[in-house]
């Protein structure tokens, strides 16, 4: 087992005090941290001399804001000098999360061999006849690149690729920890599209998938179409689909909790970018019927050249009614909200114009379109992408059950079919008795899920003929 990470609320930093004299009260400091909002969570002795003792001092605050403000209280207590104060985040990243380890030791001039030469060649030979050996006899098995060019990183927007590592070395975890899939982060300093198409095709014979990742709108489209096209493995686009997959899985149980249905339901889209595209396209074929996009310029409407090509295929396929106006013309009389679009931007009174029984998912982040407390008495159901709110839609339930059973199956694409049996697999880990208005959608830290999640999207894949291999346990 690897190391846990503790204290997860609020931002953790360690304190490092130079401590002077034995009758310093460290009580005085315990109250002063107390009093700036922070909370002592240990204390340890590094070292104690004849004059002085050394301590460090692990404190949680609510915001980065407060360690200064303790600190510099600190350093005004006669007696105490604080040496250094260390973030416990940045700590835990030092060298990186993640790292690469043998499975198999080299102990002597023949496991060298094997491994390496001259042994190794007989393997590489195999490959060589057969390449499809490569799925058995490398790490391609099990391997998936996280692929990113930095241009769209949730909440901090374009911060390029060498900010966008540690993003990529968490979805890397992730991928390992809930679906042992083999994961490396992969930024490209590029923004090209041609370059990002040519860079992956490269790169490809090292992997079984490829998982593309905060890559700005409108060229993320057309990325993930070409590589889908020109690649035989996977390639999944996290923020359009993984959002799509999990947003339609909260809804599936959203919907039971409000007594309504999908093909009555009236659906209205806000922020038509890579999630509400995505939202949109697995809603329509899972069997919404009216569904309303909204972007800036208002409601979305087919025949209307917006300059954009993904937002006029957007509008040719949704709205067919052709209504048209703002947002609060949209949601009147509306049964479903989802937001993946900007802080702040839906009022109470807004809600209050939706047909009876709403469900409302504002999933801006980290800002919510509008916070479930304003609105928890007048809708049916409120998800947000937050920890800290009841129903996350967190993509962290969708991708890696999803890729372990493409991995597992060797499928050569994730269709249409197979997202939509990974959203009801999520939706299926929670039973309908136990559903209510905060439980719509299971943790991120249910086991169950990647278990679900694989069955149902194995049989997908084997059903529309995208499986090349038949897992053991599903052959008759």
């Amino acid at each position: 087992m690897g190391n846990h990470i503790q204290d997860r609320g609020g931002n953790s930093v360690i304190i490092r005090l130079d401590i002077s004299g034995e009758r310093m009260s460290f009580g005085l400091v315990a109250n002063i941290v107390s009093s700036l909002g922070g909370d002592i969570i240990a204390i340890d002795t590094i070292h104690i001399g004849p004059d002085s003792s050394i301590r460090d001092m692990t404190v949680n605050v609510a915001d980065a804001s407060g360690v200064s403000l303790i600190t510099e209280a600190i350093g005004k207590i006669p007696g105490i000098r604080i040496v250094n104060t260390s973030d416990r985040t940045f700590l835990l990243h030092l060298g990186g999360k993640i790292e690469v380890t043998p499975k198999v030791t080299i102990q002597n001039r023949d496991d060298l061999s094997r491994v390496y030469t001259p042994d190794v060649a007989r393997v590489c030979a195999a490959i060589q006849d057969n390449p499809d050996k490569a799925f058995s006899l490398t790490v391609k098995r099990n391997t998936v690149a996280v692929v990113s060019d930095g241009t769209a990183v949730l909440g901090l927007g374009n911060i390029g690729p060498r900010a966008a590592m540690p993003v990529m070395e968490g979805k890397a975890m992730l991928f390992k920890q809930f679906a042992g899939v083999d994961a490396f982060p992969i930024c490209l300093d590029t923004t090209d599209t041609e370059e990002i198409v040519r860079t992956v095709k490269a790169i490809s014979p090292a992997f079984g998938g490829i998982n593309l990742e905060d890559i700005s709108s409108p060229r993320c489209f057309e990325i993930e179409q070409r590589l889908r096209e020109e690649l035989d493995i996977p390639v999944f686009h996290d923020d359009q689909h993984g959002t799509a997959v999990v947003a339609y899985a909260g809804l599936i149980n959203a919907l039971k909790v409000a007594g309504k249905t999908l093909s009555e339901a009236t659906v209205v889209i806000c922020g038509i970018g890579a999630a509400g595209v995505a939202i949109s396209n697995i809603l329509m074929s899972a069997g919404v019927k009216e569904l309303i996009g909204v972007d800036k310029g208002g409601i979305l409407v087919g025949g209307v050249d917006y300059g954009n090509h993904v937002h006029n295929a957007f509008a040719n396929a949704a709205n067919p009614n052709r209504r048209t106006g703002t947002l609060k013309d949209a949601l009147k009389g509306a049964d479903v909200f989802i937001g993946v679009s900007a802080g702040g931007l839906l009022t109470r009174e807004d809600v209050l114009e939706m047909a009876p029984n709403p469900i409302v998912f504002a999933l801006a982040n980290p800002k919510p379109e509008i916070v479930p407390g304003e609105i928890d008495d007048i809708v049916a159901v409120a998800a947000t992408g937050r920890s800290d709110y009841p129903n996350q839609i967190n993509n962290v339930l969708c991708f890696p059950g999803i890729f372990r059973a493409a991995l597992d199956c060797r499928a050569s694409t994730i269709n249409e079919e197979m997202k939509l049996a990974a959203a009801e697999a999520i939706a299926s880990v929670i039973p309908d008795d136990k559903l209510s208005s905060y439980s719509i959608i299971p943790s991120v830290f249910d086991q169950t899920v990647v278990e679900r999640i694989r069955d149902r999207v194995v049989r997908a894949a084997m059903d529309t003929g995208v499986a090349r291999r038949i897992p053991k346990e599903f052959r008759n």
